[in-house]
């Protein structure tokens, strides 16, 4: 809190001979108490309050245009340029539209975020409760969220929105994306709509006539973990689903070294009821899912095509899987279970260091070892992907264990996290919440 607390003092005095930047943020929390801080315990909030002072004395832009700033307000006078960038860009919030955020991904956006210190929701559509303030569909955000929904009318969006995220049913996101980017929109997307390059894959998995198959192909795949590169210089992200996240990241090791067979691979995943939406539908009615446990869509489940397309681009050839999801009893989480066989000579601790390097530079897959293993308690409301793995010498099969939360880092968290990589943020900037 020593830094909120400084620069709050900071700018409240409004003082002309302020020290410089960096002298200004070493200071403790005690001196800048001491000096007259008023202490912020939530950085978004703070960040806010800031800004709108800079916005009344004159300061204008945005981080991309911070360079061409030409109205200073006169306590930053004394910073070099290149402090006041700086500073500028810090507190800068990200302004953020959520269409369809009554959804259950719509809702976990939102969540994120509010608490995200430095992006604000301020644009929210939905198409069922549209002119009802968010807080009265979803009373948890009494006080804190209380914007009015909006129809889902891409016109309907400012002007000034840094970001769009699109969490709209599959088939009907791809129209509005179209009309977003043509507008200039960074778009996140989290349908299924751009995921799949091939429209007849599409046809196959979604029985739907792809609605813009010019776009497909232009979208970058927002894996952060494999393609964070590719990710920061784009302006329009498809986010992977649920299933495909669980098993990409627990595959990828093995695949990037050829230290699989790729003609043998055999996925066994298990989803909360959430993994099927917000609308009702019998399958997922209480009495008819509690206590009960089934698999479902066998050999025919639509992410097999997603998993198949990016197994096969890590891989470097075409390959197929053998996929079957199953639902248990519980609200949210996916556990998936994965045998396949080793392509040479194998041994487990090697495989393990390997994992380890792979993920040492990704602050959201936990690679667990010894007797721990993954379970989706442990990822609950979290943007983590925790690992395990195990080589069984009786049937010489090498069992790989994922867990994620199906909202946050399969589909909510993912999509913020591919917003910080895109906008030049901390990866982990909002996401830091452990398991509930």
């Amino acid at each position: 809190m020593g830094r909120v607390s400084v620069l709050w003092w900071w700018q409240r005095a409004g003082v002309g001979e302020s020290p410089d930047l960096k002298q200004a943020v070493k200071r403790t929390p005690e001196v800048a108490v001491e000096a007259g801080a008023t202490p912020v315990c939530r950085l978004a909030r703070f960040y806010t309050v800031i800004k709108a002072v800079f916005c009344e004395n004159g300061l204008r832009g945005s981080a991309h245009v911070c360079r061409s700033i030409k109205v200073v307000p006169r306590a930053l006078r004394p910073l070099k340029d290149e402090g006041l960038n700086l500073f500028w860009r810090e507190l800068l919030m990200i302004k953020a539209a959520v269409l369809g955020a009554t959804g259950y991904t719509g809702v976990e956006l939102v969540r994120l975020l509010n608490g995200h210190p430095g992006a604000d929701p301020v644009f929210l559509s939905s198409g069922s409760s549209a002119g009802k303030s968010y807080s009265e569909v979803h009373p948890q955000f009494y006080g804190q969220v209380d914007l009015k929904l909006q129809q889902m009318k891409a016109d309907q969006i400012p002007e000034d929105i840094d970001i769009v995220f699109c969490a709209l049913p599959h088939g009907k996101s791809a129209p509005v994306v179209s009309e977003l980017l043509d507008s200039g929109y960074k778009i996140i997307d989290l349908s299924a709509d751009f995921r799949l390059l091939d429209k007849a894959l599409y046809l196959t998995w979604y029985n739907l006539v792809h609605p813009a198959v010019n776009l497909l192909g232009r979208a970058v795949y927002g894996l952060p973990e494999l393609y964070s590169a590719e990710i920061s210089g784009s302006s329009f992200i498809a986010n992977p689903g649920c299933y495909p996240t669980s098993i990409l990241l627990a595959l990828a090791p093995l695949l990037r070294e050829k230290a699989i067979k790729t003609g043998s691979i055999i996925i066994d995943s298990k989803s909360g009821v959430s993994g099927a939406g917000r609308s009702p539908k019998q399958a997922f009615h209480f009495p008819d899912c509690t206590e009960n446990f089934k698999a479902y869509r066998v050999a025919s489940h639509q992410h097999t095509a997603e998993i198949e397309q990016e197994l096969g681009r890590i891989a470097g050839e075409n390959l197929k899987v053998t996929f079957t999801p199953h639902l248990v009893p519980m609200v949210r989480g996916i556990l998936s279970t994965i045998y396949c066989e080793p392509g040479g000579d194998i041994n487990e601790k090697v495989l393990l260091e390997l994992y380890e390097d792979f993920y040492k530079n990704c602050p959201f897959v936990r690679v667990l070892s010894g007797v721990m293993l993954p379970e989706t308690r442990m990822v609950r409301g979290t943007n983590f992907c925790d690992l395990a793995l195990k080589y069984d010498e009786r049937t010489n099969r090498v069992i790989l264990i994922s867990a994620i939360d199906n909202l946050v880092k399969g589909a909510s968290g993912q999509a913020v996290q591919n917003m910080n990589v895109m906008l030049g943020l901390p990866q982990e900037a909002g996401l830091g919440q452990l398991a509930l």
